[in-house]
């Protein structure tokens, strides 16, 4: 269907984009101010979310000024808190960034690979980093016993949390060079075979992980462990994890100033990219080990998160424009805020239930991505 065909349609696609076909239309100067602004006022938000954010949890809450005089302790700006509450506060504090740490590292990573793949359906389990990465943690949490007596062995002590988020990202890694091995022939990378690979590894470690969770049926603390993995987590963590799941957010962003403009090129196809002078091959390796590295930082962090990588960087391209330079970013700030935001309102609305956030993700992205499904559905006349 061409633009000249169907004037109407032009005009459509600057507003959103159908979920099979990816495009970067000019923007105006005008739009461009108010995506800078939104941008900030997207960060503004994540800001006041993360220090509201350890307001609220299992008991009293805090005041706002409670959490900002914990904050300023952290700092040595201020004095600690009283009795426990500064290590509840720490605790609290640490979920935050976990989840904000996470969301952007899905997000972003969805938005590199729906740019690469041209393909809005693509997300960050869809090349098996995200299963490699459960399938390590579980592996770790059923011999070694992280979180618990394990099957092999019977304790690993205080190293049980490292070892279980080392083996899922050492999982995650894994899975990442193996599909680029099994997709790439004479120094040439295969889109379809990586997508064809990812589809492949998923169902193998799918059927692994059922076997494993059957073995384990019989020592209930080891299934909890493994079934929280499964479905996301964000208790417990530490500061550690929360340098982890930055640092590979901050790595994998890094790419984002080489990539951007040659992602929008890719809109076109790979040979039309090749033809303006984008190297084909370097993109999308650097764009592949980018994703797969924000994907394993946030996965062996907080366990499997679904919708965030599929839904937000659709969400971006309708409010802010399709360019890679805006979506990228933009994608990560409202992954984190979407994330941390959900967290803290079933906090707050469900302070004595814990829902895992894979599970509220699903809840909350399945039904908007269906909408997104119907909206494009009478855009282009696909049905």
């Amino acid at each position: 269907m061409s633009g000249q065909g169907q004037p109407g349609f032009e005009r459509r696609s600057e507003r959103r984009i159908p979920v099979g076909r990816l495009s970067a239309p000019a923007e105006r100067p005008a739009r461009s101010r108010r995506v800078l602004f939104e941008g900030i006022a997207l960060g503004a938000l994540l800001v006041f979310l993360t220090v509201l954010s350890p307001c609220y949890g299992t008991g009293e809450p805090y005041s706002l000024s409670t959490s900002l005089r914990g904050l300023g302790a952290l700092f040595g700006l201020a004095d600690p808190l009283e009795g426990t509450e500064q290590t509840v506060y720490r605790w609290r504090l640490w979920r935050a960034l976990t989840a904000s740490g996470a969301g952007a590292c899905l997000a972003l990573a969805g938005a590199y690979l729906q740019g690469l793949f041209r393909n809005g359906l693509a997300s960050p389990a869809v090349i098996g980093v995200t299963a490699g990465s459960v399938f390590g943690a579980s592996l770790a949490i059923a011999s070694i016993g992280g979180f618990g007596p394990g099957v092999l062995l019977a304790k690993a002590g205080a190293l049980s949390p490292f070892l279980v988020t080392v083996s899922a990202f050492a999982g995650a890694l894994g899975v990442s060079v193996l599909v680029l091995w099994i997709a790439t022939r004479s120094g040439r990378l295969s889109v379809t075979t990586l997508l064809l690979a990812g589809i492949a590894i998923n169902t193998l470690i799918a059927g692994f992980l059922a076997a494993l969770q059957s073995l384990t049926l019989r020592d209930l603390e080891v299934s909890r462990a493994i079934l929280s993995w499964t479905f996301g987590t964000l208790e417990d963590r530490s500061d550690w994890q929360v340098v982890m799941v930055w640092a590979g957010f901050a790595v994998a962003a890094l790419w984002i100033p080489f990539v951007s403009s040659e992602l929008d090129l890719f809109g076109g196809g790979e040979e039309d990219a090749q033809a303006l002078g984008v190297e084909v091959q370097r993109v999308k390796l650097g764009v592949l080990v980018a994703a797969a590295l924000a994907i394993s930082a946030a996965v062996s962090v907080a366990g499997q998160i679904a919708f965030v990588g599929l839904v937000i960087p659709h969400l971006v391209r309708m409010l802010f424009g399709t360019t890679h330079r805006r979506v990228l970013p933009l994608s990560a700030l409202a992954g984190a805020l979407l994330l941390l935001g959900c967290d803290v309102m079933q906090r707050v609305w469900l302070s004595e239930v814990e829902i895992r956030p894979g599970v509220l993700m699903s809840l909350i992205g399945g039904p908007f991505f269906l909408y997104l499904l119907m909206r494009e559905r009478h855009a282009l006349r696909m049905w």
